[in-house]
């Protein structure tokens, strides 16, 4: 059962702010930067490296992951704290910690730095899922809920994304942009536990890559940090497969999409939640939450349906996390009250 969550934001960026302040210049010539910049739906994220503060395009890899290590660790120990308090747990209770990210790396990784610093067992079984993407949450969820349900033991899992430290030397180049529009930092973090009569239970999980559109959505590692491929075609390739994965995922608890209370989808961009929005049937307010997180936070990454989930922690019925990203891959997930 999913017991508790808690996630942690660092400073608050103005979407048009960055645009007039730093983003106009960096991309001065390309005539439609600032049009995907207001069309982006987003109003507000976050950043560690504000860009109106600091330009980090020119920085090598190697000083983008020292930076990441220095800004991760305060907001994965925020997270995680919040979510430990959330289920009632004290640090010593976890069995599993899991961490999800594809924005750094470093070995000693966040998994063991944090546990040390949050006080878990020298036991302390550990898990990182890397460079999965957007849609790394719900294979995460999936791999922590088996520990549960196999250990009888709670578990932890953590995503957490620094986008802003990925920002790229200028080109004229739209896949760039949109990227840049879109993405934002942040710390989610869940916790699982056993024979509990609280939460909401983990009740399927669902997959489907389609390798055809591998080239749709990429994260390269260069020597200037990550950098974003991202296809206008990615949300047609979406379109053909969410429906049949809804439908599997639902089928396998008896359920149609009309007996969904909640729906927690990975808001990638706006056109990728009016696809699911229209291959679904939905009627836009079931979005609310989706759209807000948007608007309110950006596209953070594997931490984002987390954040969605958050915002639907009163919602009486079943749920479904759905989240996207390289593969090209969807992961969708039923969450059912206890």
């Amino acid at each position: 059962m999913l017991t508790g969550a808690g996630s942690a934001l660092p400073a608050t960026l103005d979407q048009m702010a960055v645009w007039e302040g730093f983003f106009a210049q960096h991309y001065e010539g390309v005539r439609a930067a600032r049009r995907i910049f207001v069309g982006a739906g987003v109003q507000r994220r976050h950043a560690v490296a504000n860009p109106l503060d600091e330009d980090l395009s020119q920085w090598g890899t190697g000083a983008r992951m020292e930076r990441y290590v220095q800004e991760a660790l305060p907001l994965g120990k925020q997270a995680v704290a919040g979510a430990l308090d959330a289920a009632g747990l004290a640090p010593g209770d976890v069995g599993l910690f899991a961490v999800a990210t594809c924005t750094g790396y470093a070995t000693p990784g966040l998994d063991i730095r944090l546990a040390s610093d949050l006080g878990m067992p020298a036991g302390l079984q550990r898990l990182l899922v890397g460079h999965m993407g957007c849609y790394a949450a719900i294979p995460g969820l999936a791999a922590v809920s088996d520990f549960v349900a196999a250990r009888s033991r709670p578990a932890v899992l953590l995503c957490c994304e620094l986008t802003s430290l990925h920002v790229q030397p200028a080109q004229a180049d739209l896949e760039q942009v949109v990227a840049h529009a879109l993405f934002s930092d942040a710390a989610a973090a869940v916790v699982v536990e056993p024979d509990t009569s609280r939460g909401r239970r983990l009740a399927g999980i669902v997959a489907r890559t389609d390798p055809s559109t591998a080239d749709h959505m990429t994260w390269d590692v260069t020597d200037l940090g990550f950098r974003m491929g991202l296809s206008a075609r990615v949300p047609d390739v979406l379109a053909r497969h969410v429906g049949e994965v809804v439908d599997e995922l639902l089928a396998g608890a008896g359920l149609r999409v009309e007996d969904v209370a909640g729906w927690a989808v990975h808001p990638g961009g706006p056109r990728i939640l009016d696809v699911v929005r229209d291959e679904l049937g939905l009627a836009e307010a079931q979005l609310w939450a989706s759209r807000r997180v948007l608007a309110e936070h950006g596209n953070c990454s594997s931490a984002t349906v987390l954040l969605v989930l958050e915002e639907l922690a009163d919602v009486d019925g079943p749920v479904v996390a759905m989240a996207f990203g390289p593969g090209l891959t969807l992961y969708a997930a039923l969450l059912l009250p206890n």
